[in-house]
């Protein structure tokens, strides 16, 4: 058997850890500086750059990447319905339209960017499209496009770093914590500098990555089943979460 963390021991660790960030959310609504809180948020960064660093993992791996991509965006589409319903501001169906609360920022989860940063990755390794500025305009209006999710085109431009710098942890982690601190630095000025600051939590899931022994499974098989398993949990947990809201309002 070989050594260090397999794809499947990772995902399991971000399921865990985006668990405990939502059940904070729920639990301590709003921006509290409570020590609890802030450490189940903190450990919560650890899952944005774990499914990021599979998705472009998945990327390379797959055998038809459209139907891939077809995936990414069913699920984005049904994460959607999910995610707002989990919303603490949910007010009846109309909140599951796209921009009905008059807001810009986190109007999808962060499927959506997931989704779209597998097409920012195609984009960037197509040889079909031989410019440069074309590649960078269609880069950027697939930016645009990611924007209104949960952590935003961040979540995209950091599928593409570790797409495009696959086999080196060093640049990876370079460009994600770039990306990632222009998150945090926006985040703190439109919203809370300690929660801010916090999104540079990230980092901690680097010494995870480099433990990465590039199996899917330390089990005997392939352990696919576990492909799906977050799928189904993302959008389950969270409708768990609109549920119990419903019943305690």
């Amino acid at each position: 058997m070989k050594k260090g963390l397999s794809g499947n021991g990772l995902k399991l660790i971000a399921i865990a850890a985006m668990t405990l960030d939502h059940a904070a959310w729920w639990l301590f609504p709003g921006y509290p500086r409570a020590a609890l809180p802030l450490f189940l948020h903190l450990i919560g960064r650890l899952t944005c750059p774990i499914m990021c660093f599979f998705v472009a993992e998945g990327y390379h791996y797959t055998r038809d990447v459209r139907k891939y991509t077809r995936r990414l965006f069913l699920f984005a589409l049904i994460s959607h319905f999910a995610y707002r319903f989990a919303s603490a501001d949910f007010s009846g169906w109309r909140f599951f339209l796209p921009f009905g609360d008059g807001n810009l920022l986190n109007q999808t989860s962060v499927m959506w960017a997931l989704a779209w940063g597998l097409v920012m990755l195609r984009i960037a390794e197509s040889s079909r499209i031989r410019q440069g500025w074309v590649r960078i305009i269609l880069i950027f209006l697939v930016c645009l496009a990611a924007f209104p999710s949960d952590w935003s085109c961040i979540a995209s431009l950091c599928i593409l770093a570790f797409g495009t710098n696959r086999g080196n942890l060093k640049a990876q982690a370079g460009w994600m914590i770039f990306y990632v601190a222009i998150y945090a630095a926006v985040y703190s000025l439109a919203i809370d500098p300690v929660y801010g600051l916090l999104q540079m939590g990230v980092v901690l899931a680097i010494p995870l990555l480099a433990c990465y022994n590039g199996r899917r499974s330390n089990r005997s098989g392939n352990g696919s089943g576990m492909k799906w398993l977050f799928y189904i949990y993302y959008p389950l947990h969270l409708a768990v979460i609109g549920f119990i809201q419903l019943q305690i309002r």
